[in-house]
């Protein structure tokens, strides 16, 4: 028998999970569930806001995707930018904070879920992103670079998890004031 023919297509990939989860949950699960709720439903909003998707959660993660690479990296930004004022008014033990990952790339689609090698990648860019960072692979820095808005930091070839070849990363930095993806 034929495997069904999958639909494939090009998006933008935002991955995104929370640094530490497992020690918050562990230090204190009803308070670490409830930010996680607080900062999902900001999370939520800015990706639908930015015309994006969400394809998957698990636990602390999130898995979107959007048809622009410019509206990805921007819904990022924002979506840093607001968490960075959540926990402002959380006490430090309390605040969570995402690293998120972008990338570019063709994808297949099972069941409204997207697969394959470029959520890969931008799972393993998001490992390299800090704690409040954004780390996005060369494919997307090429997409945004001419934006005035925004500055990379080349990080060089990084070799990755389950990855066979190393991914050209960048760390994106506000050109105006300080650098809305980190502390």
């Amino acid at each position: 028998m034929e495997a069904p023919r999958l639909e494939r297509k090009l998006v933008a990939i935002l991955a995104a999970d929370v640094e530490g989860y497992s020690r918050h949950m562990e230090r204190d699960e009803a308070a670490t569930l409830a930010t996680l709720s607080a900062h999902r439903a900001i999370v939520d909003e800015l990706v639908n806001s930015h015309n994006g998707r969400i394809t998957g959660t698990a636990g602390d993660s999130v898995l979107a995707e959007f048809a622009s690479v410019v509206e990805a990296v921007d819904c990022a930004v924002r979506i840093q930018d607001a968490l960075a004022s959540a926990n402002d008014a959380l006490p430090e033990e309390h605040r969570l904070r995402f690293r998120i990952g972008i990338n570019v790339g063709d994808v297949m689609v099972k069941d409204g879920d997207i697969f394959g090698d470029g959520v890969n990648i931008a799972a393993r860019l998001e490992t390299l992103a800090m704690p409040g960072g954004i780390c996005i692979s060369r494919d997307v820095r090429d997409h945004v670079r001419k934006m005035a808005r925004f500055a990379f930091e080349d990080l060089g070839e990084q070799s990755v998890k389950n990855i066979e070849q190393p991914i050209r990363a960048f760390r994106v930095r506000l050109r105006d004031g300080p650098s809305a993806v980190e502390s």
